[in-house]
């Protein structure tokens, strides 16, 4: 088995997101931010991914220098879910740049009945893509390997049971809602739906479905999309760390 390459994501002097790791080439505004803004200078070992666990070490220069073999990493399992619900001003954006930081693979902006945002149309589609590029942005500051996806808007009826494109997938691996009194989230349910400050309306989660506790305290939607995260990341460490049952 060959050794793996010296520089790491998490020990190189930057990591950049690129089309293809076999044939890295940076795009400008990437180039301007390591040249300009991080002051790196040619022939810095940086590592260069593709947001679905491949990367390689390079060297930085008019054209990026191989410095050692592409690896690939397989994803995490199982895959974390966080659906959040719709809120105002940049806090999306706060969700998304510190979901992708604690290490959730999956992230869907929800439409909830009590929630007072709507994007729907252009703006769903615009609002989707600002999130997308937060992610890209913070995968690279966090080093991540795997980038989160981020899926279309969902509303909390196709989280819970299907229906509509990637929400349906992350219904099948088990939905649980955030609820005051629930246990601890864990690995048994994988998705994690979060309503907005006004509650879930009495209507909206269907009968039956599981639901978990984030601590006894009323949190703003931002603060409890993170702290599930967080503790379904943790979840997933220590399954990972005890490996295997004897």
């Amino acid at each position: 088995m060959a050794d793996p390459p010296a520089v790491s994501p998490q020990t190189a002097a930057a990591h950049v997101f690129v089309e293809s790791v076999a044939e890295p080439v940076l795009d400008d505004a990437d180039r301007h931010h390591l040249e300009r803004v991080l002051r790196l200078r040619p022939g810095t070992a940086i590592t260069v991914g593709d947001g679905a666990g491949h990367w390689r070490p390079v060297g930085l220069g008019t054209d990026l220098e191989p410095l050692g073999p592409a690896v690939a990493e397989p994803a995490a399992t199982p895959r974390l879910t966080v659906a959040f619900a719709i809120v105002k001003g940049d806090r999306p954006e706060v969700m998304a740049r510190a979901l992708t930081e604690v290490g959730v693979d999956r992230l869907v902006p929800m439409v909830t009945v009590r929630g007072v945002v709507r994007w729907s149309g252009d703006r769903a589609r615009d609002a989707v893509e600002r999130l997308r590029r937060v992610v890209r942005s913070a995968g690279m500051q966090s080093r991540r390997v795997w980038l989160p996806e981020v899926m279309e808007v969902a509303d909390v009826g196709e989280m819970a049971g299907g229906g509509a494109s990637g929400a349906a997938t992350a219904a099948a691996e088990g939905v649980a809602a955030a609820t005051l009194g629930g246990p601890p989230p864990s690995l048994r349910w994988p998705t994690v739906l979060i309503g907005p400050e006004g509650g879930w309306a009495p209507e909206e989660l269907p009968s039956g479905l599981p639901v978990v506790g984030l601590g006894p305290h009323v949190l703003r939607t931002e603060t409890a999309a993170i702290v599930a995260g967080a503790l379904l990341v943790a979840a997933r460490s220590r399954s990972d760390a005890a490996g295997p049952a004897g």
